[in-house]
């Protein structure tokens, strides 16, 4: 072994090591691997940052914007929207929901389709009474079998397609992937309805179809003369309750006139009325230290309501790509920043305890949101937040969804029919969606995952590395020890079990890019071809049924479904030995050895 493979096989031990620990986030691991084998001189100068220009990143940059471009046009709304009629039968509503996921994913993001039907799902389960666990789940498992069946379903895809280059024949098509593809999805969709669903935990009893009722919260305080607040704007009584209690001011009744979600700079006068939500602890915090006093409940006779737009509540879920992750109403100011009360958060199936400015929002957190009627749509969109299907608002543009299904069909068929390579056909696509309209330019650069696009171009230099240095060659040798007694196919499951087992510890698309040299090397030791090999690891990368860490799809349930670290393999062991046992054989089928 030389000096060369031993640095990278450290380097790579370490990366791995780093991946799994989670304590970093895997760009920045990424980052830092690209500028360790750079420092030791294991990639030239010249291509350290070659993957940042490398046709699979721009690639995967193209789907994701056009992926939201179909989102925001409410292609796929309307599919979601037909979901609230399949009826009460959990095997049937696990079916439909899977179906419709694994359909969009295979044509756009699998998080992004992910995320448009997790809300319904989750509506659909309290309407049933039923626990969200048994939706979620098998969601997020059928959001990664859809990713399968084509080019641009998954990144491992694009990766793996341009990896065949390699061997000097022409990157894998946009349809390529769809024959095996296809298979295990169908066989997976029909085990995860017919039985997997019934293996997901159910610890979550929510027979409420509702998990806020914000009318247990809501009391009346009227402003006397001796009230410090007299003469003082709305955002000083917030800013006096910011540490002693949780308060929110949903309304202010002054004379016959009702206001709702009032300014924060209305200025506050005798005998004003106030809506607030609080608990009793606050609410007596909010009377000592403000000199307010309890009114009588109830709109008064005659009272009118002040124009200036309805004011909606909404039922919202955190997205993983919102910009709320990690921090708390305070510290964004969303009341003063974007018009909106935050009124309550739910966890895992449970309202969370007060103190709601405190609290650090995480993906599938639910949030009871107030707003006004004509901006909310657009807030919601700009934060990254979902609303339920059961509330009838709609993030979508309908009079678009021709025109952005037409753009994305556009691009596809130019692709399958060879004319124009991925890249700049999915560019170009994305670049009239802008055009058109069909999403604005900031809307397009928002939807880009950085960390993800960061990912890929650091590691595509890493496996370079790992080829130049000997290091895939190496490994390939090891393993073709234990191929010279075994067939092409018993190589090839190993492969694809290996690949799929480190993508449940490690980034998929990390998996895709460490594993794929060495099914290069493998296919040059035992001179074969190495299709039906990358083929093996593009399905186990987008295979990752395990663990909540292994693909994005997975991690945005946990919260909401109420899941644990250990609760995956339940469905995900069977689920992940069917795909090995319809794939393995049928790749050689397609593609021969």
């Amino acid at each position: 072994m030389t000096s060369d493979q031993i640095t990278i096989f450290a380097i790579l031990g370490l990366t791995l090591a780093l991946f799994i620990w989670n304590r970093w986030r895997y760009d920045i691991v990424a980052m830092l691997a690209l500028l360790a084998v750079a420092g030791f001189g294991l990639v030239p100068s010249e291509r350290i940052f070659v993957g940042f220009g490398h046709p699979a990143v721009v690639t995967v940059m193209a789907v994701l914007v056009l992926s939201h471009g179909l989102f925001l046009a409410g292609a796929v709304d309307n599919m979601a929207r037909a979901l609230a009629r399949v009826g009460q039968r959990p095997s049937i509503q696990v079916a439909a929901l899977t179906g419709i996921v694994a359909l969009s994913s295979g044509i756009m993001n699998n998080v992004g389709a992910l995320a448009l039907l997790m809300p319904v799902a989750v509506w659909m389960s309290r309407q049933s009474g039923r626990s969200p666990s048994l939706l979620l789940m098998p969601l997020a498992f059928g959001s990664l079998l859809g990713g399968t069946l084509t080019m641009i379903g998954t990144p491992p895809n694009i990766i793996i397609a341009s990896y065949r280059e390699h061997t000097g024949a022409p990157s894998f098509g946009m349809f390529d992937f769809l024959p095996v593809g296809g298979a295990i999805t169908l066989t997976g969709l029909a085990f995860i309805a017919l039985a997997g669903w019934r293996l997901t935990p159910k610890r979550i009893r929510e027979g409420a179809k509702k998990l806020f009722r914000i009318s247990d919260y809501l009391t009346e305080v009227r402003v006397p003369e001796s009230s410090r607040l007299v003469g003082q704007p709305l955002h000083n009584l917030l800013s006096i309750m910011e540490k002693e209690g949780e308060v929110i001011v949903t309304g202010l009744v002054r004379g016959e006139i009702r206001q709702q979600m009032p300014s924060i700079y209305e200025v506050l006068q005798t005998g004003d009325i106030l809506l607030v939500e609080a608990d009793s602890e606050s609410l007596k915090s909010l009377i000592d230290l403000t000199g307010l006093e309890l009114a009588e409940s109830g709109k008064k006779e005659g009272e009118k309501e002040k124009r200036g737009g309805e004011i909606n509540l909404v039922e919202v879920i955190v997205a993983p790509e919102s910009t709320l992750l990690g921090r708390s109403a305070t510290t964004l100011k969303l009341r003063e920043r974007y018009g909106i009360n935050v009124l309550a958060v739910a966890r895992q199936g449970q309202r969370l305890p007060r103190r709601l400015g405190k609290v650090r929002f995480v993906p599938g957190d639910i949030l009871l949101v107030q707003g006004r009627e004509e901006s909310l749509s657009t807030t919601l969109s700009e934060l990254g937040c979902l609303p339920l299907a059961e509330r009838g608002m709609r993030l979508g543009k309908p009079r678009q969804v021709l025109l952005a299904v037409g753009i994305f069909g556009g691009a596809l068929l130019l692709i399958a029919l060879h004319q124009v390579a991925a890249a700049p056909a999915l560019i170009g696509g994305a670049l009239l969606m802008v055009l058109t309209r069909v999403l604005s330019t900031r809307e397009a650069y928002a939807a880009i995952d950085l960390p993800v696009i960061v990912l890929l171009a650091a590691l595509i230099p890493l496996g370079e590395a790992l080829e130049t240095s000997g290091g895939a060659r190496l490994i390939a040798e090891e393993l073709l020890t234990f191929a010279r007694g075994a067939s092409p196919t018993a190589t090839l499951a190993l492969l694809t079990a290996a690949t799929m087992l480190l993508s449940n510890i490690v980034n998929n698309t990390a998996a895709a890019i460490l594993t794929a040299p060495i099914a290069l090397g493998l296919a040059e030791g035992l001179g074969i071809s190495a299709d039906p090999l990358l083929m093996g690891v593009a399905i186990g990368a987008s295979c990752a049924f395990l663990t909540p860490i292994g693909h994005q799809s997975n991690t945005l349930v946990m919260e909401p479904g109420g899941y644990r670290f250990g609760d995956y393999w339940r469905m995900g062991l069977p689920l992940s030995l069917l795909v090995l046992a319809v794939a393995v054989p049928l790749i050689p089928r397609v593609w021969p050895f």
